[in-house]
């Protein structure tokens, strides 16, 4: 048995071709568009801000640590990339 509508209403095509949602949850869909005419809108999240994992974390105060108690590797030689710059 198919989903019950939460919402239904018409819309129309303003003078730039857009439609507007009404009280629309998300910031950004997803659209598939479709030969007779039906257009599908699945909502997406694109990114989540500010979302470090613990594991990064951890590794990250590993290394200031390491850092910091002077434990570093040899520097690095770009100039065998000097010419592509």
């Amino acid at each position: 048995m198919p989903a019950l509508a939460v919402r239904s209403y018409d819309s129309k095509l303003d003078s730039k071709r857009r439609i507007t949602l009404r009280a629309a949850s998300y910031d950004y869909y997803h659209v598939e568009e479709y030969p007779d005419g039906r257009i599908l809108l699945e909502p997406r999240e694109l990114t989540k801000p500010f979302e470090v994992s613990q594991n990064t974390l951890s590794m990250m105060d590993e290394s200031m640590k390491n850092f910091k108690a002077g434990k570093a590797g040899d520097p690095i030689d770009f100039s065998a990339y000097e010419e592509l710059l």
